[in-house]
């Protein structure tokens, strides 16, 4: 297998984990998100998307991070990164979701870029964005953790799920635009949590061979 990504990437980062939760594997190739190389022709006619992450298998790509998560899922069943029980696998599903749809596509990089390029917004103004989506989308993940079964050392229980993978990039981001934390006391102590396993710790931005 070969992942396409890029250290900064929020959706690099949740396959990252996951591949080091099931132990597999694979080659890395960069694609500098903040140069443009996404937009390479090269690229475009793997990845029409122009995204990353993108995973490679044999002749086979798969984009998307969620996808690619679930495909790890069912091709690699051990260690589970979602639950037997249907209702349980609807929570961790949801959990994920309400990061990977809710909270990181208002604030992904072509989003800030096009508040600044086309809008006009200054830096302040985009970091204001930024940080407003964090405290809106974390609070209602807070009070999600809270408010539901499986509680646990992680997001359902006490080993790591795709829920955890998607947690812990989002956490880094709102770390680095310096978002304050400190309301959601749950969350924190799941991500710390997290940092302690090395699958998590080995996928981190600053580990990866393309940090700057």
């Amino acid at each position: 297998m070969k992942l396409h990504g890029y250290f900064r990437s929020s959706a690099s980062f949740r396959v990252r984990i996951a591949l080091n939760l099931k132990r597999l594997d694979y080659d890395a190739a960069f694609v500098h998100i903040a140069k443009g190389e996404q937009h390479a022709p090269a690229y475009c006619a793997l990845n029409p998307q122009a995204l990353v992450p993108m995973l490679e298998i044999g002749g086979d790509l798969l984009t998307q991070s969620l996808a690619i998560i679930e495909y790890l899922e069912e091709t690699h069943p051990h260690p589970p990164l979602l639950p037997a029980n249907a209702l349980e696998r609807a929570r961790v599903r949801s959990l994920s979701l309400l990061i990977a749809c809710e909270i990181h596509p208002v604030n992904n990089t072509r989003v800030l870029q096009h508040l600044k390029r086309a809008l006009g917004q200054s830096e302040e103004q985009v970091n204001a964005w930024y940080r407003h989506w964090i405290a809106d989308g974390l609070a209602k993940f807070e009070a999600q953790l809270q408010g539901t079964r499986g509680s646990g050392r992680f997001c359902h229980g006490d080993a790591p799920t795709m829920a955890d993978c998607c947690l812990v990039p989002q956490v880094f981001n709102a770390q680095r635009f310096q978002c304050d934390t400190g309301a959601y006391p749950k969350t924190m102590q799941i991500f710390a949590e997290c940092m302690r396993n090395e699958a998590f710790d080995r996928a981190q931005p600053s580990k990866q061979p393309d940090a700057e």
